[in-house]
């Protein structure tokens, strides 16, 4: 038997005055975003921006459907609309925001391991890491500079 260690390094930044003007925006696109998420049911809002490399932002927010498993993450609609609206262009950075309409997130959040699978995908098919920012509604934001750091041993194609 053989042990091995998976771990990845990450930033934390204690307000959006630690940040570059471009990812303060595209915090705030993400914040917008989630200001319009169709949450009724869990009263949980979600908002992500997606920056492209051609200087475009794509947003998402999640959009919840009484039979639940219809619904979709925030980033997911915002990826999957990149994805749509300009294909084959290069993801370089997701802001992912989150509240709730019974308490205040006062964490950062990260996305579900569906939404990691899905920006996985794209990370894997662009050939260069999509970084995140992550954050509640309030509180400390987090970066990691890939999707891989939080999705470690991903499923991917090589296994097709």
């Amino acid at each position: 038997m053989k042990r091995q260690k998976v771990c990845f390094e990450l930033q934390v930044f204690n307000s959006l005055n630690e940040l570059s003007q471009e990812r303060k925006e595209l915090i705030k696109k993400a914040v917008e975003a989630r200001k319009n998420a169709y949450a009724p049911y869990s009263n949980f809002q979600v908002g992500a921006a997606v920056l492209l490399n051609n200087g475009k932002v794509v947003i998402g927010n999640n959009q919840e459907n009484a039979s639940f498993p219809s619904g979709l993450c925030a980033e997911r609609v915002a990826v999957f609309q990149a994805g749509a609206k300009y294909p084959g262009e290069t993801i370089r950075s997701i802001a992912i925001s989150a509240a709730s309409k019974r308490h205040t997130v006062d964490k950062p959040v990260a996305p579900c391991g569906n939404c990691r699978q899905s920006i996985s995908e794209y990370e894997v098919r662009q050939k260069s890491p999509i970084e995140l920012f992550l954050m509640g509604e309030v509180g400390q934001i987090i970066r990691c500079a890939s999707i891989a750091d939080i999705l470690p041993l991903a499923f991917d194609t090589s296994f097709l």
